[in-house]
């Protein structure tokens, strides 16, 4: 028998995201944010509204590509394996690029653009930030790290940031918070954190925190 090869093609698939619009009359600022591992948009969507002040902000959802079924029959997904690990962050950069570019012209938006991600969706904010080609004005990381080609790039732009972690989460570590808190200095980026009493999740101090961010990143007109 020959030697088995693994080798990777190019395929078109549908990606879904969920929209909120103020019913004020626009713009409004562009808040983008990215679920966790087996998690799910409306889960995110759910989390991104009890944020003070997020009301005023055109809120995209935005569902990973790569969807599976959980033991109870839930839809949830995640964004990529180690398995063909570039070309899913290739697909998903245009992905979201895309999405962006679709609100863009369909909603009555303007006046600031922040992603915001928990988990693994963090790392996907700060590809969408980085990669995706849209000048943004912040960048929320809850719970995930700076991802090695972002943090490695020194032609790396990125806008002010703000890092959540909670003081028992023991995947986000505090050493992998002050790995990224380093990484991002060396790039130049300004960047602060939160720590928060709690673990790998959303809680009410770190919303508050984020409302703040989004209040100077964003200011209300």
């Amino acid at each position: 028998m020959g030697r088995t090869q693994s080798r990777f093609i190019s395929a078109g698939v549908h990606g879904h995201y969920l929209v909120d619009v103020p019913e004020a009359a626009g713009p409004h600022p562009l808040l983008v944010g990215f679920h966790g591992y087996k998690e799910s948009a409306e889960g995110h969507l759910d989390q991104l509204r009890r944020v003070p002040g997020v009301s005023r902000f055109v809120l995209l959802s935005v569902q990973s590509l790569h969807l599976f079924y959980t033991k109870s029959g839930d839809v949830v997904g995640s964004w990529m394996t180690k398995l063909g690990r570039e070309h899913a962050i290739a697909d998903n950069v245009r992905y979201v690029a895309a999405v962006v570019a679709e609100a863009k012209r369909d909603l009555p938006v303007g006046g600031g653009l922040v992603y915001a991600g928990f988990s693994q969706g963090a790392s996907m904010a700060y590809r969408a930030a980085a990669r995706a080609g849209h000048a943004c004005d912040g960048l929320v990381a809850l719970g995930g790290d700076v991802p090695p080609e972002v943090a490695d790039d020194h032609s790396t732009r990125l806008p002010p940031v703000l890092i959540g972690r909670g003081d028992a989460d023991a995947w986000f570590t505090r050493a992998k918070l002050e790995q990224d808190l380093g990484r991002l200095a060396r790039l130049g980026v300004s960047a602060r954190s939160v720590v928060f009493p709690g673990g790998h999740e959303w809680t009410e101090a770190f919303r508050d925190a984020m409302g703040e961010f989004l209040r100077e990143t964003c200011p209300p007109r």
